[in-house]
């Protein structure tokens, strides 16, 4: 079998091989927890939570459909399908951090499962829709997680991801790079102060210029046995990953 592709490589200012990434990884998104939501809401500058819908709705999330959300983390994407969808309790979240679920399990009537994209506890077809929201650079290879949201897809469902990818400009990179590590660590310091939070902050950055090329990410997804595969770019750093599972 051939080796995983994990989505970036071992980041020794946080943890030194790749077995300690994903304690490591837990144990931060449980400590900021609380505070999770208002770093996202300062990282996208207020925008985070019409762009959801937005995505959902172009990736054709519609009323009727059961959706998965994996790495729901304080449930933000699934509360945007929530929405959509006008039923609360036709979206599923999993996660491995507890503290995220326990932030969820506030706003999310639905099942929220502790869990991981790499062996998801659900049986085969049982949703319509699939999504991740900015984690798959997160998980432990992108093979295995692949395999496992088509495994629990219908035939005909839809697979929607969400990514920050590089900047395809020098000069933007420049500017993302000052924004992430120089700038938003004062905000969100002076917003949360929570010391997990501001490590969150510099690790997602380091994630972002470690990840793998989105060619990369769509290749893996190919060869996972999703059809119509491909990748819209929103605002020039976020990526839309979006694949059927054939047999409709």
């Amino acid at each position: 079998m051939a080796t995983p592709t994990t989505p970036h490589p071992v980041l020794t200012r946080y943890y030194r091989r790749h077995d300690e990434r994903e304690p490591f990884v837990t144990a931060l998104f449980d400590g900021a927890a609380r505070s999770y939501d208002r770093v996202c809401a300062v990282m996208s500058l207020g925008s985070g939570r019409w762009y959801r819908r937005f995505a959902l709705r172009r990736a054709g999330l519609r009323p009727g459909m059961r959706v998965l959300d994996v790495a729901t983390g304080t449930g933000l994407v699934a509360r945007a399908a929530a929405g959509i969808l006008g039923d609360g309790r036709a979206v599923v979240g999993v996660d491995p951090s507890a503290g995220m679920l326990l932030e969820a399990r506030r706003a999310l009537p639905g099942p929220l499962v502790r869990g991981r994209a790499e062996g998801l506890p659900f049986r085969d077809g049982a949703f319509d829709m699939v999504t991740m929201g900015y984690a798959v650079r997160h998980v432990a290879g992108l093979e295995p997680a692949f395999a496992e949201f088509r495994r629990v897809l219908r035939p005909g469902g839809r697979l929607l991801i969400l990514e920050i990818s590089r900047a395809p400009s020098a000069a933007r990179r420049w500017a993302v790079r000052v924004y992430f590590t120089r700038i938003l660590p004062v905000l969100v310091s002076a917003t949360t102060r929570n010391a997990h939070a501001r490590v969150l902050t510099r690790y997602y950055w380091d994630t972002i210029a470690s990840c793998v090329a989105p060619e990369v990410i769509l290749a893996a997804l190919s060869h996972s046995g999703f059809t119509g595969v491909e990748r819209r770019v929103f605002g020039g750093m976020v990526s839309e990953y979006l694949a059927v599972k054939p047999g409709a």
